[in-house]
């Protein structure tokens, strides 16, 4: 295996009592979606900022390309924060290449590498507007352009999707996985699991500052294999005992399962509801939205694959 683009080790940090990050470890590779998982307030955007050199960790150790974060050359990574930060009262072209310099690139290279990325993403027609003008899907876009202009080895990204249609998000996924295909490293940090689940190899998730789940996506999917279940009928599907969340999808009722559940005492506490009906009762392979409420709700802690930080203890 290729060294690891990014290596956390056992990272902490504080600000004064409040303790943002207490635990977290995890490596990501080249040519991977990685995603950077967790509730809000769980760390995520500290870790990130440790990453990026804006923190250092009080205990821990972080890596990025080979070195530590201080000496690595901020040319070779692109950030799209979830705060965007264009600025607004100025031509979308001169922003866009006046941040490409500020990356390292000359004038001409810079305008030469332009022009394509925004017939791409469909802003050369506006690429003489001011970014107020634009809507926000095209801010978006424009913010994932100023983050990929230069060509940076590590990519992290912050709620890529934001604002954006389906299209347009089908368009971010491509480049996305484009950008993979040429051997670079995308970190994503998201709330959309569907996105996680569709577009990452392996993840992390961090919850109150640890490292509490991290490893490949279908191994994760196939250690929670019991911890949902679809049921389709008439009747109260809520409150049912060793359920966390029911949710109604297409018509049907998904069941995300407290860890260690017994989908079969489930099922009896269904029948013996007056009322109910049961026309389906069947185990599902879980989403990771499933599996984010079921390790985040603090029931099953498993092992972490692929050498993660141990579980978290809540002293």
């Amino acid at each position: 295996m290729s060294m690891p683009s990014v290596v956390a080790e056992h990272l902490g940090k504080s600000f004064g009592e409040t303790k943002a990050v207490r635990d977290v470890s995890f490596e990501v590779q080249p040519g991977e979606v990685f995603g950077l998982l967790g509730p809000n307030g769980a760390g995520k955007t500290t870790t990130i900022r440790m990453m990026l050199d804006i923190f250092k960790p009080d205990s821990g150790r972080v890596e990025i390309l080979g070195s530590s974060p201080d000496k690595v050359s901020k040319d070779r990574i692109g950030y799209l924060p979830e705060d965007r930060g264009l600025y607004k009262d100025i031509a979308l072209e001169q922003v866009l290449l006046f941040l490409a310099t500020l990356k390292g690139l000359s004038d001409a290279e810079a305008k030469n590498r332009l022009e394509p990325w925004l017939e791409r993403v469909d802003l050369y027609e506006h690429r003489h507007k001011k970014v107020q003008e634009l809507s926000k899907g095209m801010q978006q876009k424009a913010q994932v352009v100023a983050t990929l202009l230069h060509e940076p080895d590590l990519i992290i990204v912050d709620e890529p999707f934001a604002g954006l249609d389906p299209v347009n998000t089908r368009l971010i996924k491509d480049i996305i996985q484009e950008q993979v295909a040429a051997g670079r490293s995308v970190i994503m940090s998201t709330h959309q699991m569907y996105q996680v689940q569709a577009l990452c190899d392996r993840i992390v998730l961090i919850d109150r500052g640890r490292t509490v789940l991290y490893g490949r996506v279908d191994e994760i999917r196939r250690d929670f294999a019991a911890n949902a279940v679809v049921v389709e009928g008439e009747g109260d599907f809520s409150g049912l005992p060793q359920v966390l969340e029911a949710r109604e999808e297409d018509g049907a009722w998904r069941l995300s399962l407290e860890g260690g559940a017994d989908p079969q005492e489930v099922l009896r506490a269904l029948a013996a509801r007056p009322g109910v009906k049961l026309e389906r009762f069947e185990r599902a392979e879980p989403s990771l939205d499933d599996i984010f409420i079921t390790v985040v709700a603090g029931v099953k802690r498993p092992v972490a694959r692929d050498g993660g930080a141990a579980p978290r203890d809540d002293a």
